[in-house]
């Protein structure tokens, strides 16, 4: 089985509100994301929750999701993704590492990276698009004690440097795998390029 790991333990400092919870169509961007990861043959859907986890997680209420809480949000990337994979099913044979706040990321997306991982030769997967590498990031239950112990302050760059013959970089005709929203304006571009319009930035 493959299972997503989704990251949504970071502290929105750059947004000045919680992104996660922003509205995103008739949900919010993060009940957007996993409604698109539910919708893919992926077995496993486990979220990583930090900051405003109660609101975060009473969002998702209803989604048949699995969840685990970053004792260190402020924290980087890595310490949250080492959190999901203690707990990850023991059959769990690969990860894919999905980052919260790419709402333009889409179900039809993730079931071409999956099948593409089943296909291909190597262990480690990348979307790639116009040169540039991007996420969801796919890798084999074979690196993740690798991952649980080595990295500090390059996270999965490292391994992707480490294992460069291993790393399949899978073109895709989408620029959304290389876009995520750290600000109100990145908020705004992403609205827009996924054609939706009205809703707004507020503050906690």
């Amino acid at each position: 089985m493959i299972a997503a790991v989704v990251l949504a333990a970071g502290q929105s400092r750059r947004m000045g509100t919680q992104k996660l919870l922003l509205p995103w169509g008739p949900s919010s961007v993060i009940g957007h994301i996993v409604d698109q990861l539910l919708e893919t043959s992926l077995s496993h859907v486990c979220v990583v929750v930090g900051r405003d986890a109660d609101r975060v997680t009473a969002a998702l209420a209803d989604r048949p999701v699995a969840w685990v809480t970053n004792p260190q949000p402020q924290g980087d990337m890595l310490s949250s993704l080492r959190c999901a994979l203690r707990v990850l099913p023991v059959d769990c044979e690969a990860a894919l590492v999905v980052l919260g706040d790419q709402p333009r990321i889409t179900a039809a997306l993730v079931e071409d990276l999956l099948q593409a991982y089943d296909t291909c030769a190597q262990e480690i997967l990348v979307p790639f698009y116009r040169g540039r590498r991007g996420h969801p990031m796919l890798f084999s239950r074979r690196y993740f004690e690798e991952v649980m112990t080595q990295y500090e302050g390059l996270g999965l760059r490292g391994l992707l440097q480490a294992h460069g013959p291993e790393v399949c970089e899978w073109p895709v005709s989408i620029p959304a795998v290389l876009m995520d929203m750290d600000t109100p304006r990145d908020y705004q571009r992403e609205r827009r390029r996924a054609g939706k319009t009205g809703d707004s930035v507020t503050s906690d």
